[in-house]
């Protein structure tokens, strides 16, 4: 049973890991051998910063940095404390070097709440060392910590939770006897577990806090820790204030709604694609996977019917990234509704698609000599180069010369439709041609 000292500490605080091997996710700084390990079993450490969403794991690898220094280490919050404290906790620092020449830590929590002048105090003392500065964020350094500060601390660039990191640690919570749930009858099935691993978008204390609610509002005032409790989809919809939509991201229901999005668009609907867009980021597509499709789109559907389709699909990757949700999610509304009302054109994807009949009829023809380059004397003897004829040596730098493969010759895999810009393409390769005609016997 958990012990009455931890029942009014939250579930998320009570299963927050205090050793590395109990720490999920972070692989590529906390696996075997990785930097972060390293440093942080060697008490090797520097000024850094830790950069990552919410529920990643920042804190925590301050508290295991805690424990695990022998260096004084005091924590602070940039949400709470100002710049008075700041100067309180430099005085202590000092006092730690001069008189038993220990190194203080400083950990930082959300230190992107500090402004400028709040930054610049802790420059001196970063800089000789008597204090070692660990802050955490969820803003990008770049723009959030000056420069001269972060020119000191090495920034860790920690991910968001998979599905199965945040499975794995609700799994452990309802097994862990000590500070999880292991000695209460919790009945819940992968299918609900997975659904709050889903709805929590790689946080993991959000996760930890749907659990406890669901828990708590079963067992009631009197701990009755002998009922067996039910956990299901329904309950954290009740405790969510909203119903899930039905949306398996590997199964037919992911594919039928990108489909229908991707119809939509091709149909020349806005309505109905700003629907599908809705639809699927409420039911927890990853809204980058929706924005691959808007670029795919861009190409296939669109292409040079109007050049800038692509430009705005991929706009709306950096903005989405750069605001980040919910504000960023008008930007990917706003790229599907211009690709939506763009003239559409296929033939890009049906060029792709006759190249590709080639190549793997024909497999790898030789590129003509003519086209090849020469700069040794030896391939110039064999042939290389011989016969090519420069364009700007020509009337409009166009001549009647072919760079295909011998077989191919006279092959045509674009074929502009007369819509958009594609209209304009038709009229210049017909205007190619027609200077190919008139330079065909070389006029210059």
């Amino acid at each position: 049973m958990v012990e009455k000292k931890l029942l009014n500490i939250p579930l998320a605080e009570r299963m927050r890991p205090e050793r590395l091997d109990e720490f999920v996710g972070q692989e590529h700084l906390v696996g075997q051998n990785k930097i972060l390990r390293n440093i942080i079993e060697r008490d090797n450490l520097f000024s850094m910063i830790f950069w990552g969403p919410p529920g990643s794991g920042k804190t925590t690898l301050s508290k295991i940095i805690q424990k695990h220094t022998k260096k004084k280490f005091i924590s602070y919050s940039a949400v709470i404390s100002g710049i008075k404290q700041i100067k309180d906790v430099m005085e202590i620092a000092e006092y730690e070097k001069k008189t038993n020449n220990t190194q203080t830590i400083l950990f930082i929590d959300e230190i992107h709440r500090f402004n400028k002048a709040q930054q610049d105090a802790f420059l001196p003392y970063v800089e000789n060392g008597t204090i070692i500065l660990i802050g955490s964020t969820t803003e990008n350094p770049s723009f959030e910590i000056i420069n001269p500060l972060l020119s000191r601390c090495k920034v860790f660039i920690l991910n968001k939770l998979s599905n199965e990191n945040i499975f794995f640690l609700i799994k452990r919570a309802l097994n862990n006897k000590q500070k999880g749930y292991g000695n209460l009858q919790v009945q819940i099935d992968d299918s609900t577990i997975n659904f709050i691993a889903d709805i929590s978008d790689g946080d993991i204390r959000f996760a930890y806090n749907i659990l406890e609610i669901a828990v708590e509002s079963k067992i009631g005032k009197k701990e009755e820790f002998d009922k067996k409790i039910l956990i299901d989809i329904k309950l954290v919809e009740e405790i969510l204030q909203k119903k899930a939509l039905y949306y398996d991201k590997n199964g037919e229901e992911h594919y039928n709604l990108i489909s229908a999005l991707h119809k939509s668009l091709r149909g020349s609907d806005p309505d109905a694609s700003i629907y599908w867009i809705i639809r699927m980021i409420e039911s927890g597509e990853d809204p980058l996977y929706i924005i691959r499709r808007l670029v795919r789109f861009a190409s296939e559907d669109i292409g040079l019917a109007d050049p800038n389709a692509l430009d705005i699909a991929l706009s709306a990757k950096s903005a989405f990234e750069f605001i980040g949700p919910p504000e960023g999610y008008l930007a990917i509304l706003q790229a599907a509704v211009y690709l939506s009302l763009s003239p559409k054109s296929n033939s890009l994807y049906k060029a792709y698609n006759l190249a590709m009949e080639d190549i793997k009829q024909f497999k790898s023809l030789p590129v003509p000599y003519h086209i090849r380059n020469a700069p040794t004397k030896f391939l110039k003897e064999v042939g290389y180069s011989k016969g090519y004829l420069y364009p700007h040596n020509f009337k409009e730098a166009i001549i009647n010369q072919s760079y295909l493969p011998e077989e191919l010759v006279g092959k045509k895999y674009y074929w502009p439709t007369e819509r958009g810009f594609e209209k304009e393409l038709s009229e210049k390769i017909n205007k190619i041609l027609k200077y190919k005609k008139l330079n065909s016997a070389g006029e210059k």
